[in-house]
């Protein structure tokens, strides 16, 4: 008998290959604080600005999916980036029960959801959620100029600083230190993102 998975939260080829009944090589989830980092800042948490980026009333978002690995290792992306106090915990996911930022993260998937109309980078998801990003740094992680962070978008290598890489409807972005990982090159988001 053939087990049909939901298909809602995984990369394209992740979902193609489970339901060929082909297994998907995983990668491994890191153990530690450095793999699972807090969400954010007391600032943040206190609605404060940060940078031109203000803490409002929720409008239409849409999605980007960002997956970051580090040393052969998933670093998880979590739940209540740009959600200030209050918000409520349903398991792994939040509800805000006050105001967010116009990027916030509402589960531990890397679904971020970003704000319609505004352009927005990886450097405004990191400077909201409190972490460094930059050619040595990927969050709690560093390395050297000889074997930088690497980006991708949608596949492709990245070749700019990563900072600048945009928020788009729907992209698709990997950043990963050390060993090579094949980044995907799609996601499939939740209806409504």
């Amino acid at each position: 008998m053939r087990t049909v998975l939901p298909l809602v939260g995984l990369s394209l080829a992740a979902a193609a290959s489970a339901q060929a009944g082909n297994s998907y090589p995983p990668t491994p989830i890191g153990v530690g604080p450095r793999f699972h980092l807090r969400p954010a800042t007391p600032a943040i948490r206190a609605g404060r600005p940060v940078g031109a980026l203000r803490c409002g009333a929720s409008t239409r978002r849409f999605g980007a999916h960002i997956e970051l690995f580090a040393h052969n290792r998933v670093v998880i992306v979590p739940a209540s980036i740009g959600v200030a106090t209050p918000f409520t915990r349903a398991g792994a996911f939040v509800r805000p029960g006050g105001c967010t930022y116009p990027l916030r993260t509402l589960q531990p998937t890397g679904v971020v959801q970003v704000t319609a109309g505004r352009r927005l980078t990886l450097s405004d998801l990191f400077r909201v959620w409190g972490q460094p990003l930059s050619r040595t740094r990927l969050a709690s992680f560093r390395t050297s100029a000889r074997r930088p962070v690497r980006g991708y978008l949608g596949g492709r290598r990245w070749r700019g600083p990563l900072a600048a890489i945009p928020l788009r409807r729907h992209a698709q972005i990997v950043l990963e230190l050390g060993r090579f990982i094949r980044p995907h090159r799609v996601f499939l988001f939740p209806a409504g993102l």
